[in-house]
């Protein structure tokens, strides 16, 4: 048994990861460590050769991105199941053993999927004020927008989401932000030692009375167009949300965690057949990878697990979850799920995946798709303020058109990537397409 963490300028999560690792309920002689470096320019590597002398290290002399994780899942002589971890990830310690008691309990699974959870607990907010909507191909009800939440000092926007009412992370010249619908609940991360209140940045289209209960009472603030910082008392037993128990895929191909920013109410407890794996935390069959092969190291970064997971189904390879493998998760920690980087290769890849795993009809549709909503955005937020001489918005249009161009670039090699694997099938499209979620 392998267990393999992928390290770059991790500091000292990966220390921490491997300790996690240490721990587990499970024979020391019967599985091993392996970390890969991603030519990391901190000390973490330093910090685990002197802490962990017995952890085997794989240096890679440049960023390689997920698919680094290949250094160690190329010789597989002596070993019958390779697991993977991430290095922000912190298992419990029945992870292995629930793992390895899934897949060794039906030889036709390639995979056995971790149950990760959000690693910090949550507490809520109810936030309600008057919604508007755009207008303009918009049909969205906002009513205000979150720019920052702060707790005991520290900004923890990052980790905040919303349980319901949220639209997602946009950008403008100030930086990041969130619509808040007219009634909306907000989850805050909280640690061992919970706060009394917590701090909001609020910013709304007018002037407006927002009212938020944080579980302390109700408090109403009045929020204009000038961003203000609102204090919330707080109380209450901070939970669990979930962030994967395995990985789904949409209609239009993009993939998802499965569970995702559900509260953990036990509702994932029960084994599951699921489409994907996802490389945050799985154990892979070292058959299964012989026969579908390993990370394409054309993706580098993101939906290169959702790929590798595709091309094993269609071989007739399935996965499973094992509810009783638990890892508490950092989710981003080591990329911004706001940043250009993480933009342009989760639009790049999702196009790359589906011409070279996805019925014709449906990557070709969803090629011309990509192609339709940049220019409705380009209309939106470029060509209509230029009209209405206001100062355009182009970060978006941007980005896409970036990820626009790096699929075009490597359309060739996933074409002649296609044809092999397509020569290889074994499952008919219509048995792949029937476990796609609609949205």
């Amino acid at each position: 048994m392998r267990v393999v963490v992928l390290n770059f300028n991790g500091g000292t999560m990966t220390a921490k990861c491997v300790e996690h690792l240490r721990r587990v309920h499970y024979p020391d002689d019967r599985y091993e460590i392996v970390v890969v470096d991603n030519a990391s320019a901190d000390d973490s590597l330093e910090a685990i050769r002197q802490r962990f002398p017995e952890v085997e290290i794989r240096a890679n002399t440049v960023n390689g991105g997920f698919p680094a994780n290949n250094l160690a899942m190329r010789d597989l002589e002596g070993v019958d199941h390779v697991a993977l971890i991430n290095n922000d990830a912190f298992v419990e310690p029945g992870w292995l053993a629930a793992l390895v008691d899934t897949l060794e309990a039906d030889g036709a699974l390639g995979a056995a999927c971790s149950k990760l959870v959000l690693a910090p607990r949550f507490l809520e907010l109810s936030l309600s004020a008057p919604a508007f909507v755009p207008g303009t191909g918009d049909s969205r009800e906002l009513a205000v927008m979150l720019r920052d939440v702060v707790v005991e000092g520290r900004s923890c926007r990052r980790d905040a989401h919303f349980g319901r009412g949220g639209w997602g992370i946009e950008h403008d010249r100030d930086g990041i932000f969130e619509w808040a619908s007219g009634s909306s609940v907000l989850r805050v991360p909280v640690g061992e030692d919970q706060p009394t209140s917590v701090t909001l940045r609020l910013q709304a289209e007018r002037t407006k009375d927002v009212v938020i209960d944080g579980g302390a009472g109700q408090v109403t603030v009045v929020v204009g167009r000038r961003a203000c910082d609102v204090v919330v008392p707080v109380a209450g037993t901070a939970y669990d949300v979930v962030n994967n128990v395995g990985s789904i895929l949409y209609e239009d191909g993009a993939g998802a965690d499965r569970g995702w920013l559900e509260r953990d109410l036990g509702q994932f407890d029960e084994p599951s057949d699921v489409f994907a794996w996802c490389g945050g935390g799985v154990l892979l069959r070292k058959g299964y990878l012989t026969d579908a092969g390993l990370f394409d190291e054309d993706f580098f970064l993101y939906y290169e697990d959702t790929d590798l997971a595709w091309r094993g189904r269609a071989l007739g390879w399935g996965y499973r979850t094992a509810p009783g493998a638990v890892a508490r998760h950092v989710h981003a920690a080591s990329s911004d799920a706001t940043s250009p980087l993480f933009a342009y290769y989760v639009e790049r890849n999702r196009l790359l995946m589906l011409v070279k795993n996805a019925p014709r009809a449906m990557a070709w549709r969803e090629v011309w798709r990509f192609v339709l909503v940049t220019a409705s955005y380009a209309r939106r937020d470029v060509v209509l303020p230029v009209l209405r001489a206001r100062r355009p918005t182009a970060v978006q249009v941007r980005r896409r058109v970036g990820s626009f161009l790096g699929f075009v670039r490597l359309l060739p090699r996933m074409l002649a990537k296609r044809r092999g694997l397509r020569r290889r099938q074994r499952v008919a499209d219509r048995e792949l397409v029937a476990w796609f979620v609609a949205r």
